[in-house]
């Protein structure tokens, strides 16, 4: 059966980006590592400035950023001194470990034509690896091979499932792929993994009776072997995997451990997490916390 369903809820990244927020959910703060997913767009209208959309630079933590493209182009920057722009089909996927900064620039008016849109989540480190050091690979379309059956066509970004698997390297067991489903074909999830959930990019689909449109995250339970049949031409990304345990956010950071968030505060107020190198002129300052103490995710992060 289903667990929960989810409704994405409005939030703000940059002064001209507004995104639909799925995770953290207070009901639901993770499903398998994933611990926070946002979707940006479709944006038709590119401001004429579009620099006005870009995030400044911001740390993060305990973490991996997965980024996605369906539309448009990013710039990235980050403390390693990686600049890497990423385009539709192409994934980013920056391990903060014990910390790094990192910017999304829009700085190609013409990459924007089209659009933007994108996906981003964060994978939750194991307590292990959370003090790594940081790294950063961007996959080419080449290197995530697509799948097709009749009706459905899947990218795998990153980890197993269907038999299928690529050289996208994690730290835990996870699944992560673009489906798009054709009108009236039938889709079913993997079953080999713990945790699983379905987010609708766009388009409908059908299970066991009820309709689910764009926005909505779907989390099942282990038991359930859902048939999911697509109402209209529709898009997801299906996700999950094994959970790591309890994780706390606050803002930026996620950690195992209360105290390493009080520590990532302070380190990005006394500059011990360096900017990056070629993006160094400006900042995200530490928010106000008003006192309050980490705890539970608070669904205001920046991506």
């Amino acid at each position: 059966m289903l667990d929960i369903v989810i409704e994405a809820r409005k939030a703000a990244i940059s002064e001209a980006i507004e995104v639909k927020r799925i995770l953290p959910f207070r009901l639901r703060r993770m499903v398998g590592p994933f611990v926070f997913m946002d979707h940006a767009g479709p944006i038709a209208n590119i401001p004429a400035q579009p620099s006005d959309m870009d995030v400044l630079p911001h740390p993060h933590i305990g973490l991996s950023t997965v980024s996605y493209l369906f539309g448009g182009q990013v710039t990235h920057r980050d403390s390693l001194g990686v600049e890497q722009i990423i385009r539709p089909g192409e994934v980013n996927w920056m391990t903060a470990g014990k910390g790094i900064a990192h910017s999304e620039r829009f700085e190609d008016p013409s990459a924007l034509n089209g659009g933007l849109e994108m996906i981003q989540t964060w994978v939750a480190l194991p307590e292990k690896d959370e003090e790594t050091n940081p790294a950063f690979n961007n996959y080419t379309v080449n290197q995530l091979p697509v799948f097709t059956d009749k009706g459905v066509w899947m990218r795998l970004i990153a980890g197993n499932a269907y038999g299928l698997s690529n050289h996208v390297k994690t730290n835990s067991p996870l699944f992560y792929l673009h489906v798009v489903l054709q009108p009236h074909t039938p889709f079913a999830l993997p079953q080999e993994h713990t945790e699983r959930a379905l987010y609708i990019v766009k388009g409908r689909i059908e299970i066991s009776g009820h309709t689910y449109s764009s926005g909505h995250m779907l989390v099942f339970t282990k038991e359930m072997d859902p048939l999911i049949v697509a109402k209209e031409h529709t898009s997801l990304m299906i996700l999950g995997g094994e959970p790591l345990g309890e994780r706390y956010i606050w803002w930026n950071f996620v950690s195992s451990r209360k105290e390493r968030i009080e520590q990532a505060k302070e380190d990005w107020k006394q500059g011990r997490i360096i900017l990056p190198p070629n993006d160094n002129h400006e900042f995200i300052p530490l928010p106000q916390d008003y006192g309050r103490p980490a705890g539970p995710p608070r669904p205001e992060p920046l991506s």
